[in-house]
């Protein structure tokens, strides 16, 4: 549940390299369904348990990577407020008009933070016409394909000066930080941050080079269905980084993957109900792989180093 004005990630857009090829990867092994398509190529899509219009967009370009990510708040009110605070924390913002370059979505405003990613923030979206049902509901309509993917759940963002970036978001979008990991003079070398009681919506990795993704997540109902994901990975010879395994932070159980364009993927399961007051959990820098990996407890170079 969100504890605060701002609920949510609520849509990411992402550059692949093959549309035809990883559009299958997400709508027949994800399991995500296809909701539309722009007049300039891009496919939008959703999950099957997601309320809203869609979730993520996929467009067509020469690097893989990400574009951006918007947050729903929770009224035009708090919009206009959270646009004003972004400005005077520094940060310039412009209007994307409702219906423009996301089919279904109202009024964005947009702005680039100190990690050099493109965050917006809307309040108005419609809702999907295939969604759950809320009269006497199912628990689906048409059985989950594939990974059985429930919702867009978080992404890690890599990028400099991550703790203005963590500044911003505690003082502009209300969030906390249940876990962060510091460097042995104190600097912050990873933080995970909520708005909710979810262990993380997203998190930052201080990181030389501007506006870098490491990953997705997609939320899974249980351990059961991380090992269905493998499974399907191993059919499909899809390249796995790690797992199935299990994080010390967060305490979520996942697997991470690449989909065919190179974007890393994460599908999870599971993780601790966070609250704001609960103290703050500290990893020190030589102990994140335990943290990261608690099972392995080993350091794994490819996750560290390849990035979108």
């Amino acid at each position: 549940m969100a504890l605060n004005k701002l609920l949510r990630p609520g849509l990411i857009q992402l550059r692949v390299l093959d549309l035809d090829k990883t559009l299958n990867f997400y709508k027949n092994i994800l399991g995500l369904d296809e909701v539309c398509r722009t007049s300039d190529g891009r496919v939008c899509l959703k999950t099957y348990d997601e309320f809203d219009h869609h979730s993520v967009t996929l467009r067509l370009a020469d690097t893989a990577g990400f574009d951006y990510a918007a947050f729903k708040v929770d009224s035009p009110e708090t919009l206009e407020e959270m646009k004003e605070k972004t400005i005077k924390f520094g940060y310039a913002v412009d209007e994307v008009p409702a219906n423009s370059n996301q089919p279904g979505f109202g009024k964005r405003y947009g702005f680039t933070i100190c990690t050099g990613h493109r965050f917006e923030i809307y309040c108005d979206v419609e809702l999907a016409e295939k969604g759950p049902q809320i009269k006497n509901p199912d628990i689906w309509t048409t059985p989950p394909r594939g990974m059985r993917a429930i919702r867009l759940d978080h992404f890690l963002l890599y990028g400099p000066n991550i703790e203005e970036a963590e500044r911003f978001c505690k003082e502009v979008f209300g969030m906390y930080s249940p876990e962060v990991c510091n460097l042995p003079d104190g600097k912050r070398l990873a933080t995970w941050l909520t708005s909710s009681n979810k262990p993380h919506d997203f998190a930052f990795v201080e990181y030389d080079k501007p506006g870098k993704i490491h990953h997705i997540g997609f939320y899974l109902e249980n351990w059961t269905d991380v090992g269905n994901a493998a499974d399907w990975m191993a059919i499909h010879r899809l390249k796995r980084d790690i797992g199935p395994t299990r994080h010390a932070i967060t305490r979520g159980q996942t697997i991470y993957f690449w989909e065919p364009s190179g974007n890393r993927i994460e599908v999870y399961s599971g993780g601790y109900t966070a609250y704001p007051d609960n103290p703050l959990r500290i990893w020190d820098s030589d102990m994140l792989w335990r943290g990261l990996f608690y099972y392995e407890g080993e350091m794994l170079p490819s996750f560290l180093e390849i990035v979108t």
